[in-house]
């Protein structure tokens, strides 16, 4: 090999070094940190929003403080108080009067004083009851005064309580008695001695008011899963109406199609051999039906939202702001998540949007099954919104929020980074415009929305509550189901009331119907209800008078009164409905928001039931009554435990007043029928499970007012849209070469239950 060989070859090794470590240096070398900008700084009022806001956890215990000096009776913590034993049952916000508000929003009036509802049960008394005291002014509590017969005519009997987590447990602790009773046949039919057995309640609990007898339907539990798949076929009905928890009895066994007196009696018939068994295996980790353990290992991550400069909104207490959005938020331990004082460009759209209810309703051949009407209020569906999991339950980089509550216990509890905020990219064009024709452009918005969402898991079911907030000034509310069917063990006839989705599996059929208030402040709280549709006419050709054509036009109404405006569930509504000011826009309509509603609602309960008068707001998909400070609410916790003589009664809320100019105020249900399938094996999944409605600008603005969004995009075939400075989509290369900073990921929600 000659010399001039050995330099080239040289020369190459040298080279491929000197590559190999250019690529190695590059490599190494982190990306640039996406640098945060402050969010632009809107007018946050002086903090006039935190008349809204939740009681701090400092408040609660203020509250409870003063209520155990200030009653002259002894009160049990409520989380070891005997049925027999007073209570504080729960603390929350007192939300002051709409017109106290409005002077101390709008006028400069002062701020009302800052108030508590306190509920306390009175099981230690010669007249048991329910009361409810408003206590304040907060933060130094000295008055209370009792505000239950203002509120519902009346003391609240004490069988309408909410059972408490006491209760159940000492409910549990019969039932384990009484299977003890049943040693052999638990064995056989369930290689099991009652102890690996969970109990699930169903209510409301019995036939008429007074009753508080309930069944409980028994599973294999099995760690790790949900045991909601899991039916042995056995159910106990127990009544637990005395005071005394010594004098509660099982009352009545179910078992395979057949009831029995006790569980004595079906021990009696097992070794007796007259009764037929299911001999099931005790389930394993490893095959239980609906595990939600992985089965393949994790692959690479998928796609990330991120924000290269920070968010694009700001939150301060209990205020949200977002271009051009105010929204003020917070979660009632009992109904949910709820908004106040929704303004768009400092108008007042909104004075109060809220979940009200969310019953669920089921059918089954087993009494368990049958027998329930899931009213989750009583249960506590913001009590039950628990922490969201970062980077699924909501985008990695949201904003989280914790939220307190003070039930069953004397000392507050917090849910953390149960509430979560983001600005949601949904990759579809909010508008767009691709001109092929005369000049030629490109006109476009991103379709970005702010989101406020929180998640509640009420037994099996997880509800995904979003509120969100578009730049044409619409408002969406969305809520999807997921979590775990609720089942009945599989015997005789069960598929008339659903689907087999295991060996002795059946998904029960069910109806999810969720209510919402809608307290609409357009242009102003007066407010008139106007409808428009379509309809045919026949007419004769203008231009051709030997022939005719169909031609299509509006029907124009204004609604006058409550009946008139209370839409049946199973009935068309009108296409257009409007909540309308008396003021004129720009080109002389009325400035208004549509309601616009997509659900696909199972049937209401026949009003010849009973209890139907509980759940009467399920009766129309839309009801608009005129705003009364003494309807805040169109349900009550109290009307799961009786609901066939209701605390309140929605039906009474509509009784045929005008509605032309008042403050109104829209009642909303939607929802949709579930026939469980093997699909929704091992969790019910969100797709095609979601329903809701919008609230949308109709005539409300002279324009889009989307078309001051920053976010615009505009380029003619006479620019250069390569360049940033012509196009603001050719701004991102080089805006996102960066890598966002992810906060480590961290877990607390099992800490806290």
């Amino acid at each position: 090999m000659n010399v001039k060989t050995v330099l080239i070859l040289l020369g190459l090794a040298l080279a491929t070094i000197f590559a190999l470590v250019c690529v190695l240096l590059t490599r190494g070398r982190a990306p640039s940190t996406c640098q945060h900008l402050p969010p632009e700084q809107e007018d946050t009022g002086d903090g006039q929003s935190l008349v809204f806001a939740d009681l701090t956890p400092e408040e609660m215990v203020q509250v409870v403080q003063y209520l155990q000096g200030s009653l002259g009776v002894q009160l049990v913590d409520a989380s070891r108080a005997k049925p027999s034993d007073n209570c504080i049952a729960s603390v929350d916000l007192q939300v002051p009067a709409k017109a106290q508000v409005l002077r101390f929003l709008d006028s400069g009036g002062a701020r009302p004083p800052r108030e508590a509802l306190a509920v306390l049960y009175f099981g230690n008394q010669p007249d048991p009851n329910v009361t409810e005291y408003v206590v304040g002014p907060l933060p130094t509590p000295t008055y209370h005064r009792d505000v239950t017969v203002q509120k519902y005519g009346g003391k609240v009997p004490y069988h309408r309580r909410p059972v408490t987590g006491k209760e159940y447990m000492d409910i549990n602790a019969l039932v384990q008695r009484e299977l003890k009773k049943a040693p052999r046949f638990l064995t056989a039919c369930c290689e099991s001695d009652g102890t690996d057995l969970v109990t699930l309640t169903t209510a409301p609990r019995g036939f008429k008011s007074g009753d508080r007898t309930t069944w409980f339907v028994l599973f294999h539990n099995v760690a790790g899963t949900g045991y909601y798949l899991s039916p042995v076929g056995l159910e106990v009905l127990v009544d637990h109406g005395d005071l005394h928890v010594s004098r509660w009895q099982l009352r009545k066994v179910f078992y395979n199609g057949r009831y029995f007196a006790s569980t004595g009696d079906l021990e009696q018939e097992f070794v007796a051999g007259t009764l037929e068994i299911i001999r099931l295996k005790k389930p394993q980790p490893d095959s239980v039906l609906g595990s939600m353990r992985p089965r393949r290992l994790p692959d690479s991550p998928g796609p990330l939202q991120f924000e290269p400069k920070g968010p694009r909104y700001s939150i301060r207490d209990n205020h949200i702001f977002f271009q051009g959005w105010s929204i003020a938020f917070g979660m009632n331990s009992n109904s949910g998540p709820r908004l106040f004082d929704i303004r768009y460009r400092g108008e007042r759209i909104v004075y109060e949007l809220s979940l009200q209810e969310a019953l669920a309703l089921y059918g089954s051949n087993c009494p368990g099954g049958m027998s329930t009407r899931y009213l989750d209020g009583s249960f506590g569906i913001g009590r039950f919104a628990y922490e969201l999991v970062r980077g699924l339950d909501c985008p990695y980089t949201a904003t989280y929020v914790d939220r307190h509550y003070l039930a069953e216990s004397d000392v507050p509890k917090t849910n953390q980074n149960s509430l979560c905020i983001f600005e949601h990219d949904s990759a579809l064009p909010l508008r767009r415009h691709f001109s092929d024709s005369q000049s030629l452009y490109y006109g476009g918005l991103l379709k970005n929305t702010l989101v406020i969402r929180a998640i509640s898991t009420l037994i099996n079911y997880d509800y995904i509550w979003d509120f969100m907030f578009h730049s044409s000034g619409a408002v969406e509310v969305r809520v999807h189901a997921t979590g775990y069917i609720s089942s009945s063990f599989l015997h005789g006839q069960g598929t008339d009331f659903g689907n087999r989705v295991g060996p002795h599996t059946l998904g029960t059929m069910h109806l999810h119907h969720i209510h919402y208030k809608v307290d609409l402040d357009v242009d102003g709280q007066l407010n008139s209800l106007e409808t428009q549709d379509m309809e045919y006419e026949l007419i004769k050709d203008p231009w051709s008078m030997q022939n005719t054509i169909e031609r299509p036009y509006l029907l124009r109404k204004r609604l006058e009164r409550e009946d008139e405006a209370a839409f049946p569930l199973d009935a068309p509504m009108p296409r257009y409905l409007s909540f309308a000011s008396p003021n004129p826009n720009k080109w002389g309509h009325s400035r208004s928001y549509r309601i616009q509603i997509i659900s696909f609602a199972g049937k209401h309960l026949p009003t010849s039931s009973s209890m139907e008068r509980s759940v009467s707001w399920g009766r129309y998909q839309l009801a608009v009554t005129r705003r009364k400070e003494e309807e805040p609410t169109s349900t009550s916790i109290y009307n799961q435990n009786d609901p066939w003589t209701p605390t309140v009664a929605f039906a009474d809320f509509i009784n045929n007043e005008t509605i032309t100019n008042q403050d109104l105020v829209a009642w909303i249900s939607v929802g949709f029928l579930h026939v469980p399938h093997a699909e929704d094996v091992p969790n019910t999944v969100t797709v095609g499970n979601g329903v809701g409605f919008f609230l949308r600008p109709y005539n409300y603005f002279s324009e889009d007012p989307s078309v001051d969004s920053p976010d615009s995009v505009y380029f003619s075939s006479e620019q250069d849209a390569e360049t940033c400075g012509s196009n603001p989509l050719a701004c991102l290369p080089p805006a996102t070469a960066c890598a966002p900073r992810l906060p480590p990921f961290h877990f607390g929600g099992f800490l806290n239950l």
